[in-house]
């Protein structure tokens, strides 16, 4: 595989430094029953790297010390992770708003038939990423039967209330292209999704986040090799919206990887590009118990591009 960092260390990104913070951003581990094209994580079943419980329990001591709002859980498919649930329970009995970032597929596996009936009973927010309402193009990038395992997974949310109105369950559906172009207009997106989601299955969602497909690891190293690369840059680069500065998401959010260090973004952990605080780096979720980073520069690189380019990008959908 190709390692694109070098390709994007020198930047003439614009500086920008963190607010309040909000969201803890938590990566489980790499193991992940799909094996994604787009993945920029590099997930799949034969990853084994894995948070372990000591570390599960410095998270929680951070969510409570920093008045977290927000436990963002994310992958691999976090729900591999052995500690899933106590995280979950222990963030919820604390009144934490969570987010599971869910692969759908997840929820049909042999082991784990209880788990929708466990993200309900927590009020688990379920961000699900389903590329496309199209069969054909869902297996083409994730997998033979993943569209239709992710519909049965879908049909058991709603069977549960997620996604319907006047419930408090959250079902938010995530798009990323399939290639290396911009996503389209999040507000008709989420209009088509519904339509085409509810004629073909019945099925009822909340919000369509889209996303832009990073020039980082498995992505960005196919990128490369079609020698596209810096065409891709280019048209990242040249879409790119000054005012989104203002809401990208590492302006509120900090990442942990499965080992318990900090990054300023998710993105920021696949390159390996760590948080720094006064002069350091390299710094355990631990070591920041105490510390207030408001105002800290983000340590930024080319890939930033993605996160500002046309409407924005982010964890939480498009920017504007």
């Amino acid at each position: 595989m190709y390692d694109t960092l070098p390709l994007l260390k020198n930047t003439d990104f614009p500086a920008i430094q963190r607010s309040g913070l909000e969201t803890l951003q938590v990566n489980l581990g790499y193991k992940c029953n799909q094996s994604c094209l787009h993945c920029h994580v590099n997930a799949g079943p034969k990853r084994s790297e894995e948070m372990t419980r000591d570390n599960i329990e410095h998270i929680l001591s951070f969510i409570k010390k920093q008045n977290i709002k927000t436990l963002d859980v994310t992958g691999g498919a976090p729900e591999l992770n052995a500690h899933f649930k106590y995280l979950v329970s222990q963030a919820h009995a604390i009144g934490v708003h969570i987010i599971d970032r869910c692969n759908l597929t997840i929820l049909n596996e042999p082991g784990y038939e209880d788990l929708a009936d466990f993200l309900a009973t927590h009020k688990v927010e379920i961000v699900a990423s389903l590329p496309c309402y199209l069969e054909e193009n869902v297996d083409a990038q994730r997998g033979s039967g993943v569209y239709q395992s992710s519909i049965e997974a879908l049909k058991k949310l709603n069977a549960l209330g997620y996604g319907k109105e006047q419930s408090s369950l959250q079902l938010n559906l995530m798009y990323n292209p399939a290639g290396p172009s911009l996503p389209p207009g999040q507000q008709q997106l989420e209009k088509d999704y519904k339509a085409e989601l509810f004629n073909r299955a019945g099925i009822v969602f909340n919000t369509l986040y889209s996303l832009a497909n990073m020039p980082i690891k498995r992505f960005g190293s196919t990128l490369i090799s079609k020698n596209i690369f810096e065409e891709y840059m280019d048209l990242l680069k040249s879409a790119h919206q000054q005012q989104n500065l203002k809401t990208v998401m590492c302006t509120s959010l900090i990442s942990v990887d499965w080992k318990g260090y900090i990054f300023d973004c998710d993105f920021n952990q696949m390159l390996d590009l760590p948080l720094k605080f006064n002069n350091q780096s390299r710094l355990h979720i631990s070591d920041l118990l105490n510390e207030d980073i408001n105002d800290n520069p983000i340590v930024i690189a080319d890939h930033c591009y993605g996160c500002t380019a046309g409407q924005g990008s982010s964890c939480g959908g498009a920017l504007t």
